[in-house]
């Protein structure tokens, strides 16, 4: 053999090598596995609907007169009483939610205005529960008779005055 035959030869048994020692190593190359999927993003729930305000109740209107019906209310409002008058304060109250029943408290306060000095004569207060429409009495007596002069009723819905109403008694 001469050489050149026996290097091509060998020269051809290494290239054969080579390939076969590239496709073995490409062959047991692992494969590259996929990048794994996110799972999917779960959706944000549905904010929640906001709860209802709770109910609430207020003063519709104070009247204040000398006579009242069977539901309390006041007959005729006015603001001049005689000294011998029963002062009648008809509170006419409501609720937000007329289903609903809401607790409150509901006062009169009577004072009696001498010049700039203001004196209490009555002072009071009553827990209720209120439901829709509905009307609470407060009446003021004196059976020696009013003295003459300038009168003011103060209302209040939980201790806040909401309103007021001025009178007169004279002779």
């Amino acid at each position: 053999m001469n050489r050149t035959h026996m290097f091509k030869n060998t020269l051809s048994q290494v290239l054969l090598i080579a390939v076969i020692g590239s496709v073995a190593v490409v062959g047991c190359k692992k494969k590259e596995e996929a990048a794994p999927t996110p799972p999917p993003v779960a959706a944000e729930p549905a904010p929640a609907p906001a709860p209802a305000p709770a109910a609430t109740a207020s003063i519709a209107s104070v009247d204040v007169g000398s006579a009242v019906d069977a539901t309390m209310k006041v007959t005729a409002p006015t603001a001049s009483f005689k000294p011998k008058d029963t002062v009648h304060v008809s509170i006419a109250t409501s609720t937000s939610d007329p289903a609903a029943t809401v607790a409150g408290k509901v006062g009169a306060k009577l004072t009696y205005m001498n010049g700039t000095e203001e004196m209490v004569v009555s002072d009071e207060t009553r827990d209720l529960n209120m439901t829709d429409k509905g009307t609470t009495n407060f009446q003021f007596a004196k059976p020696d008779g009013w003295p003459a002069g300038k009168y003011k009723v103060a209302i209040s819905l939980d201790g806040n005055v909401v309103q007021t109403k001025e009178f007169d008694v004279a002779k």
